[in-house]
């Protein structure tokens, strides 16, 4: 069953693994690991790719107290089938004792730890504290690198520092995130859009980080998709915290906790209707990718990976922000963006990358493999039709077969060729290689199944 098959992968290896390259000297995780599996102790640390590692342990942690919620509600008492009529509380009890509660608590327990660690390293290093922002990259010791502040970059912590909030209710973190939302309005957004690369005092520069394909773009579809992301996981936050009564009123004044929530339900409208009008294809039934200042499209590229993840995506953002009618008008525009994906990129039990002007790039990538997944497991849900589905358990087969290090300090192979043959030069982890696209992937199934 593929829910109980990432279930054991995600606990049985992406958590440890991630938890191995804690840098207990100098803070954060180790930022690169070789094909060989040896680590870089002085390696740059991504700002990135810390934030997706507290993403990652942050819901971990959510989905670990979700499991925890099961069992407790399989204790209640009544009878069920099976073994006598036994008590449902009794047997609960016996698995408990079986599997050791003790363990369950350790786990949370060292999860917390990592996410801590995470949370201290970009709470402390990677936010430039006299000019506001998120920092690209800090050298080993935790020194800023590289400057540039990215409006992609931003965007990831205020999803990490959110996710974080949700797990541990730190009210510190949720007031970082709100800061970098402060950032991102005031000096990463102007009249047509969100900008991309700054440097360090929020003067533009050339995007040549988010620019691929042999373009240089002033904006990117990747960077709106992600601030969604973002926005979408911080009002999330802030429904459960009002439904629940933490935030009352008074919360929702400027200076408070929760006082961006309607400024962020407002540009939620603002990206969903972009998309719609200047991001979406209607005539390719597909995203745009790369963009001037003024939204035009500077390349024939469709970002098959992007498609299948913006569609799950958006998705979740229409259904925190409870908007009937933009879910009427994008819904179609997701469904299409689906269909797209597995007509054109979905062969060989796998997916496509990309294909740019004409010329499909079969290399199998990790990434795209794990928002395969999940993106065609949403499809299987808003649709019923079974080919996704189906789809979603193929993909997964091939992850497993071919892009899962079996070796015993491994986790993903970056990519592999159609065959399903690895790359073995490229790196195990690097600012890029992370746990956010696979770990996200076993969680979201984990969610879907069980609801």
């Amino acid at each position: 069953m593929l829910s109980n098959e990432v279930r054991g992968h995600l606990w049985g290896r992406l958590v440890p693994f991630w938890e191995g390259l804690r840098d207990r000297e100098n803070g954060g995780f180790y930022g690169w690991m070789d094909s060989g599996l040896t680590v870089d102790r002085e390696a740059d640390k991504g700002c990135i790719l810390n934030s997706r590692i507290l993403w990652f342990f942050s819901n971990a942690a959510i989905c670990l107290a979700g499991e925890e919620g099961e069992r407790a509600a399989l204790s209640g008492g009544a009878a069920l089938p099976g073994a006598g009529g036994q008590p449902a509380r009794q047997r609960a009890r016996e698995r408990e004792q079986a599997q050791g509660p003790q363990r369950e608590q350790d786990r949370a327990d060292a999860l917390k730890e990592c996410a801590d660690w995470a949370y201290r390293l970009l709470r402390d290093r990677c936010v430039d504290a006299e000019r506001g922002g998120v920092y690209w990259s800090l050298d080993y010791r935790g020194q800023p690198e590289d400057t540039t502040k990215h409006t992609y970059n931003q965007a990831f912590a205020v999803y990490a520092l959110s996710s974080y909030y949700r797990a541990y209710r730190d009210r510190e973190a949720l007031e970082l995130a709100e800061r970098l939302i402060g950032v991102i309005e005031g000096r990463c957004f102007d009249a047509q859009g969100y900008k991309e690369a700054l440097d360090i005092d929020f003067c533009p520069i050339a995007n040549d980080k988010l620019s691929e394909n042999g373009v240089m773009a002033d904006r990117t579809m990747n960077t709106l998709l992600h601030v969604l992301e973002a926005y979408t996981e911080y009002l999330g936050a802030c429904r459960e915290e009002q439904a629940s009564g933490v935030f009352s009123r008074r919360g929702l004044e400027p200076g408070r906790p929760g006082a961006w929530r309607r400024t962020v339900e407002e540009k939620l409208r603002w990206i969903l209707n972009l998309v719609a009008e200047r991001v979406y294809n209607p005539e390719l039934r597909r995203q745009e990718v790369f963009f001037d200042l003024h939204m035009e499209s500077l390349i024939d590229l469709h970002s098959y990976g992007h498609d299948i993840e913006a569609a799950w995506l958006i998705d979740r953002c229409l259904e925190v922000l409870g908007d009937e009618g933009l879910t009427r008008r994008m819904s179609p525009i997701l469904r299409s963006l689906e269909a797209e994906v597995y007509e054109k990129a979905y062969a060989r039990h796998s997916l496509a990358n990309e294909c740019d002007r004409g010329v499909v790039d079969e290399k199998r990538v990790w990434w795209v493999q794990a928002e395969g997944v999940v993106g065609f497991y949403n499809a299987y849900q808003k649709t019923g039709e079974r080919r996704y589905l189906e789809a979603a358990e193929d993909i997964w087969g091939f992850v497993r077969a071919h892009l899962v290090d079996e070796r015993p300090e491994g986790e993903w192979f970056w990519y592999t060729d159609i065959e399903g043959n690895p790359a073995l030069e490229k790196p195990i982890v690097e600012p890029w290689k992370c746990p956010y696209h696979n770990g996200r992937m076993c969680m979201e199934i984990m969610r879907r199944s069980a609801g």
